[in-house]
């Protein structure tokens, strides 16, 4: 991976981010005053119940919006200033595959892009190798074939494969494993934490699954709805590499009893409505994740 510019704050920034949708009477207060701090190399993930605002918050993150209040860093710089450097890459739900090209040409088509508008990245390992990469996601057979011959775990691997080939330096995953059977996303998760543990790119990863916030993670940020915010933080202790026998492990359970404690303190799951009051623990806001 390249190597960010000198700073001496984390490798990804949320200072006090505000969005909302709307005006007047119907106006939605998406995000409130959001602090996130990621560190260089963590996997974090983000979860909490529909409308917390865990996808707007990727997509501020990615530079897609603009915060109404707030600011948001990439490596130092701001998210246009990401973008055009080629630091962030986003693996959405839908895969979004060229149905033309086959599982080695959907790796590559991104690298040729680039290299026609004149930018390089700088790749090594994995990330220089497609072929390699592609064998270590379980599709070392299937290079020749077309999305379409695929199935739905294949195609998104093809995605999360093609996202690490561009070597970004911040990988963003909205949910990329909820379309995906339980044994599909069990054997996904697999393979993308041995991809993950090789590069250690830094990852923020969106998901619904308290079982694949633990696993996956370093670090799970809890967040609550109404306005979205951030309600807690848990620090995810588990040795890697990771596999599947942690799943029924204590220490496993543990670590989602104070995921799922967060979400049903932050939100009130008889009305269906959210507390009043946002939720403070140490480290909740303002701190830096790790």
């Amino acid at each position: 991976m390249s190597s960010p510019p000198p700073s001496e704050g984390p490798f990804v920034a949320v200072n006090d981010a505000c969005t909302t949708y709307g005006t007047g009477p119907d106006a939605v207060r998406a995000l409130a005053h959001v602090d996130l701090q990621v560190p260089r190399g963590r996997f974090v993930s983000v979860i909490g119940p529909s409308g917390c605002g865990k996808s707007t918050l990727l997509r501020l993150i990615a530079g897609l919006e603009a915060p109404d209040a707030g600011d948001v860093r990439i490596c130092g710089r701001t998210t246009a200033e990401a973008r055009a450097a080629k630091v962030l890459g986003f693996v959405p739900q839908v895969p979004a595959l060229l149905p033309w090209l086959d599982v080695l040409g959907n790796v590559r088509v991104l690298e040729k892009v680039n290299r026609a508008a004149g930018r390089q990245r700088t790749q090594r390992g994995l990330a220089s190798d497609p072929v390699a990469l592609l064998t270590r996601l379980g599709l070392g057979d299937v290079l020749t074939r077309r999305p379409g011959q695929l199935s739905g775990g294949m195609q998104q691997r093809t995605a999360l494969a093609r996202a690490f080939a561009l070597a970004p330096d911040v990988l963003l995953m909205d949910e990329p494993f909820s379309a995906l059977d339980e044994f599909t996303r069990e054997s996904a998760q697999l393979q993308l934490l041995d991809v993950w543990q090789e590069l250690r790119t830094t990852v923020v990863f969106v998901t619904h699954s308290i079982a694949e916030a633990v696993l996956l993670s370093d670090t799970v940020v809890v967040m609550a709805a109404a306005p979205g915010r951030v309600a807690g933080v848990v620090d995810v202790g588990l040795d890697r590499p990771r596999h599947h026998g942690l799943l029924d492990s204590a220490a496993m359970h543990e670590h989602e009893h104070r995921v799922r404690a967060l979400l049903e303190t932050a939100w009130d799951p008889v009305s269906g409505t959210p507390t009043g009051t946002p939720l403070r623990t140490p480290g909740a806001a303002g701190r830096e994740v790790a």
